[in-house]
């Protein structure tokens, strides 16, 4: 049996926010416990020239919910970007999940040669579905839940492989 649009994308998706929903358990813990100041991590970054940890959960879920409504050819949520807390970034991956779960497979199989529309820097460019999903989607959105993680991870947050795979 091959696997379908739908089978590669809102269920990957799906368990790729539930991993950092567990990185943004486990940071806010972490603070908590350690009475660090929570700034420090949502703000802290791998490198200066890199986004922080909070604009990288942003980032992530624009992919995940970009990308599955694209291939749905429906409409996604625009969110404002204005998270400042854990609980905050939290919501926005809950919510994020929850928009992908009223997504079916009936709208996204079959997208492989759908044409997406794509606007960057003011130019528009037209990719097939299945080239989205496979060349530009999961890869921002896994790009951007490792940085995710490796930020919290580098900065003494117990974070492991388990919660990065939503398995814990």
């Amino acid at each position: 049996m091959s696997l379908s649009m739908y089978q590669a994308s809102v269920p990957v998706f799906i368990q790729g926010l539930t991993g950092l929903g567990g990185v943004i358990d486990k940071a806010a813990a972490h603070a908590a416990e350690r009475k660090i100041d929570p700034a420090a991590l949502l703000q802290a970054r791998l490198y200066p020239d890199m986004f922080p940890f909070a604009r990288q959960v942003q980032i992530a879920t624009d992919f995940a919910k970009g990308g599955a409504a694209r291939l749905a050819g429906v409409e996604f949520p625009a969110y404002e970007d204005s998270e400042t807390s854990f609980e905050e970034l939290k919501a926005r991956v809950d919510k994020t999940i929850a928009f992908l779960r009223t997504l079916d497979a009936a709208q996204i199989d079959g997208s492989e040669e759908r044409d997406i529309s794509l606007v960057r820097r003011g130019e528009t460019s037209i990719v097939k579905g299945q080239a989205y999903l496979l060349e530009q989607a999961m890869p921002n959105f896994y790009f951007h839940i490792t940085t995710a993680y490796a930020i919290q991870r580098h900065n003494g947050v117990e974070v492991g492989k388990r919660v990065f795979l939503g398995a814990a």
